[in-house]
């Protein structure tokens, strides 16, 4: 009835879609069409993107409208997803490079390689770096200028070499998921192409692209139209959450898990140090047969980072998680454990509660088995409008569904209940830690504060600097600075 003679340029699938918009008040889309036989080619290209919208998302555009609907009246009441829910420190794995333990467990780890796989995610820009290109194509250091991809390669096939020594299997290769964007994908092919996948085989890397969701307008989940074009849905990205969806359908985590790979290392684009804390971080994942282990560094309290973080409801079930920076320090000051927040331990002087820096390691069977479950690998999705007023009815800019990789136990969880095993790994930040995320003037800015700068030019310089100790942790040799 809204689209009057407009119904006959529809198919039965999309006059199915419409209907369904419609009864979720939607109506804004159809309002004011031109008569049939008017503008058919633009009506066209707003249902063709409608469709992909819906085809993209698990469950339809129906399940995404209902979702951000129940989330925004969560948002406009104020609820805090971690009511209930009473904060402990967690149990992981703490190692200090160089002593026995750690060595034990970088063993285990390289025993453990064979089977393993490496997720990049590697969807953003180098704009906030002052960049025009993909952050992967960044040079690593200016002496050799290699760039941050042929690092990730050089390292992958190293490991892979020593797993070929170690087995006597020539055949053994470790798959590389890279997942890019809609900005990124060409380029990254493009990058791999004119270098020949820097050594890599064709048979071993596979691309996911993330896909886009639609922008929403109100409180009530109405999808904004652009401004500039009537025919066109606006659309943001969804987070990189969507990395476990993408290993589902693409069907890559469920031929990892027939092949027999075990473990899968996800990893970010641009954090040079991260080669270091591969395997003994899937040394203490084999040791204690975590379903998802997570890399951490010291955090002092009340830093600006998220933290791991064990979170008990009322039931006794458990969930342990990332919880962010200012969430983490008022649910601690209501428990009677932690009076006085998110501060240093004195004994160590770091808080209890370890520095999440979003690297994951996931053990493959059980990773696998959970994204065939009901949710298809959507992990829990969150809002975040920034609305006008008090009121909190309507935003200063179209809002989206987003989900984040870290916030996969609690998809662990939901399927595998108390028998998920998640812990994590603390190393020393020097030594796995160091990204180049912000330009110098916000690296300055940073370092005035007191964090680290996280620029290109402070991971050079700490890229250096943990080679220096390693040399000189190897060598017994004091090496000048």
């Amino acid at each position: 009835t809204a689209l009057g003679s407009n119904t006959d340029l529809l198919t039965d699938k999309q006059n199915a879609m419409v209907a369904s918009l419609l009864a979720l008040d939607q109506e804004h889309l159809f309002e004011d069409w031109p008569p049939l036989g008017k503008e058919d080619v633009e009506k066209k290209r707003l249902l063709k993107q409608l469709e992909s919208l819906d085809q993209s998302y698990p469950g339809g555009l129906e399940t995404y409208i209902t979702k951000a609907r129940d989330l925004l009246e969560s948002s406009a009441r104020g609820d805090n997803p971690f009511d209930g829910m009473t904060p402990s420190v967690p149990t992981g794995e703490d190692l200090e490079y160089g002593d026995e333990e750690y060595k034990s467990m970088e063993k285990l780890g390289l025993e453990a390689a064979a089977k393993s796989a490496f997720v990049l995610v590697a969807g953003g820009l180098g704009e906030r770096l002052g960049y025009s290109g993909i952050k992967l194509a960044l040079p690593v250091n200016q002496l050799t200028q290699s760039s941050f991809l042929k690092m990730y390669a050089d390292w992958i096939l190293s490991i892979q070499t020593r797993c070929r020594e170690s087995t006597g299997d020539a055949n053994i290769e470790l798959p590389l998921v890279i997942m890019t964007s809609g900005d990124t994908d060409a380029p990254t092919r493009a990058l791999l192409e004119q270098e020949n996948n820097y050594g890599l085989s064709d048979s071993q890397v596979n691309i996911v692209m993330q896909d886009k969701v639609p922008a929403l307008s109100d409180s009530l989940g109405r999808l904004t139209v652009n401004k500039k074009d009537r025919w066109n849905i606006e659309t943001k990205p969804h987070g990189h959450g969507d990395v476990h969806h993408l290993l589902h359908r693409s069907g890559l985590a469920e031929q990892w898990s027939s092949s027999g790979k075990k473990w899968a290392f996800f990893f970010q684009d641009t954090n040079p140090l991260v080669i270091h804390a591969l395997l003994p971080m899937l040394g203490v994942s084999v040791d204690r047969d975590y379903d998802m282990n997570s890399l951490c560094v010291p955090r002092r309290g009340g830093e600006a980072a998220g933290a791991i973080t064990t979170l008990t409801r009322e039931n006794g079930e458990s969930l342990t998680i990332n919880v962010e920076y200012n969430q983490l320090d008022p649910m601690l000051r209501e428990s009677p454990d932690f009076k006085d927040g998110d501060v240093d331990d004195p004994a160590t002087g770091y808080s209890a509660f370890p520095g999440n820096v979003n690297n994951l390691l996931v053990k493959i069977p059980s990773y696998a088995a959970v994204l065939a479950g009901p949710d298809q690998g959507v992990v829990d999705e969150f809002v975040n409008p920034k609305y006008k007023d008090d009121t909190r009815t309507t935003f200063k800019k179209p809002t989206r569904l987003e989900c984040m990789m870290q916030d996969l136990p609690l998809l662990l969880t939901k399927q595998l209940g108390s028998e998920a095993k998640v812990g994590f790994t603390t190393m020393q930040r020097w030594l796995t830690f160091s990204p180049a995320k912000n330009d110098p003037g916000a690296g300055a800015d940073s370092a005035a504060k007191g964090s680290p700068p996280g620029s290109p030019s402070s991971a050079e310089a700490d890229f250096y600097s943990a080679y220096l100790s390693i040399l000189g942790a190897a060598s017994g040799a004091s090496i000048e600075r």
